[in-house]
């Protein structure tokens, strides 16, 4: 008598306009490899605006979501509890996510048309399509098993695509890193779930966060240890200090977009994954978590910085080195609000400082590689020297770049990038976390050295006669996508906040 209750409370309901905008993504790509096998060579390149399309159509769908929250994979039992909810943290990375990839794609239409002979078109396309539906699924996953299934389905196919150019040693070697990080990575977090599973009997974060106070105590060991395993695997993820070995080869070896695309969407799956187990599954454990957290980001911020500091203008692919060293400082800022979330009562305040500053980044670290990737169409090895001058040659470029970097630094007439550090900062404060913001603030002063140094290099005189290049449209677009939201954002920076604090969770 009692199977029958038990098989009703395992029945799960489908909400399908909550799941629209992942499933989306993964059904185009299953066209694209499909259409794929059927395309000669010299048509391919539709595969691309194919991709484009069903990015930007993915994004769309986000609107019809806005009016309130929406969960999906529900049990029926008196215990309700859902796999997928379609919050606002949810859609606010899910923007972040599919306009990412989407930018990401629209700076590969011209890469692929550059490099047809060693990048196959229909793999790249399927790969990208793929990782961006795995990291679109990820901030709306509220069990544990869906949130590594996520995980690796964004994670996965990024290997492939880091890997992607054919008899490319760099690009091999650093798919082969990433490959052995991102594993090491997995295999730990799936030790730290089995243990937080063994030890309260349940996978879903809010029925995980309910129990784990009241762990029977020859468990409550268990327990710690699967919590402690379970944030490092996810401190892999963020590319924080010292697990951040992987980030600079990787940025140099892959294709400009992927490496564009990982600094974005790879970011934004590991801190909507970290946010996650923290605040909502392991919210009992914040005095672990929480300077935990607070040492990672001072580490992070830290050793980002100053590696950036030290790159060579005249070094082969200098420019996309700093741009990966600054994007692993940039790791550390994003992690004081997480880590002050474990110090105060108001956490969804925190996480929605951390939210903001992911916004901002996106937007102007996409457009600085949209940049590096218009010099490296004439500038092969991209070194911070190819930029001195690059205002005589692409005047426009050149602007938006210098934009993008203050913004990046902190300074006016970036002020989104000031308004962004701001609110990170006064969350370290909030949470009595003065070290921290201390830490921060010295690290901001670092990091104006190479930021303002480039930006400077940019408006010099340029050796030799300036030779013109035509911009390609996508890049152009996306020149122009990553600029207007950057200077609007700028001009109102407090829609910012707003937009990402408002009914977190």
């Amino acid at each position: 008598m009692s199977a029958q209750p038990l098989a009703e409370s395992l029945v799960q309901s489908v909400d399908w306009l909550a799941i629209a905008p992942p499933t989306l993504a993964a059904v185009v790509a299953l066209v694209v490899l499909v259409a794929d096998l059927f395309l000669p060579e010299p048509r391919k390149a539709v595969l691309g605006w194919i991709s484009v399309a069903g990015l930007a159509a993915a994004t769309l769908l986000l609107l019809p979501l806005l009016d309130g929250d929406r969960s999906t994979f529900c049990l029926t039992g008196p215990a309700r509890a859902c796999s997928y909810t379609a919050d606002h943290f949810t859609l606010v990375i899910q923007f972040l996510v599919l306009g990412g990839a989407l930018l990401a794609a629209l700076l590969s239409v011209t890469h692929l048309d550059d490099e047809r002979r060693r990048v196959p078109a229909g793999e790249f396309w399927f790969l990208l399509l793929s990782s961006a539906a795995g990291a679109a699924l990820l901030p709306a996953s509220r069990d544990l098993a869906t949130l590594i299934v996520a995980l690796e389905v964004a994670s996965l196919p990024a290997f492939a695509l880091v890997g992607i150019r054919h008899g490319d040693k760099r690009s091999s070697e650093a798919a082969l890193k990433f490959f052995l990080s991102s594993v090491t990575a997995t295999a730990v977090s799936l030790m730290g779930i089995s243990f937080v599973y063994a030890s309260t009997g349940t996978l879903y974060l809010t029925q995980v966060a309910q129990r784990l106070p009241h762990v029977d105590g020859q468990l409550h060991t268990l327990a710690q240890t699967g919590v402690v395993l379970t944030l490092v695997g996810f401190a892999f993820k963020t590319a924080a200090v010292p697990f951040h070995f992987w980030v600079p080869d990787t940025y140099v070896g892959a294709p400009l977009p992927v490496a564009a695309y990982l600094s974005v969407v790879g970011k934004a799956v590991g801190f909507s994954g970290l946010i996650l187990v923290t605040v909502v599954a392991f919210p009992s454990y914040a005095d672990v978590w929480g300077p935990a957290l607070a040492a990672l980001a001072a580490l992070t911020m830290t050793v980002g910085n100053v590696a950036a500091l030290r790159q060579q203008a005249m070094r082969a692919y200098s420019a996309v080195r700093l741009l990966a060293w600054s994007s692993v400082g940039q790791a550390g800022y994003l992690l004081v609000p997480i880590a002050a979330a474990g110090y105060t009562k108001d956490a969804q305040k925190a996480i929605g400082s951390t939210v903001a500053y992911a916004l901002m980044y996106a937007a102007v670290n996409l457009g600085a590689f949209a940049v590096a990737a218009l010099v490296g169409r004439s500038r092969a090895l991209n070194r911070i020297s190819d930029y001195r001058g690059l205002y005589a040659t692409h005047p426009i470029g050149a602007l938006l770049l210098a934009f993008f970097l203050l913004c990046l630094a902190g300074l006016p007439p970036g002020v989104i990038g000031l308004f962004a550090k701001v609110t990170v900062f006064s969350a370290a404060v909030d949470a009595g976390l003065g070290w921290l913001a201390v830490v921060m603030a010295v690290n901001v002063v670092i990091a104006l050295f190479y930021y303002l140094q480039w930006t400077a290099l940019l408006f010099r005189a340029p050796e030799g006669e300036p030779a013109r290049q035509r911009v390609p449209a996508p890049v152009t677009a996306t020149l122009a996508l990553t600029g207007a939201v950057a200077v609007a954002l700028s001009g109102a920076p407090q829609l910012v906040l707003r937009f990402a604090a408002g009914g977190l969770f």
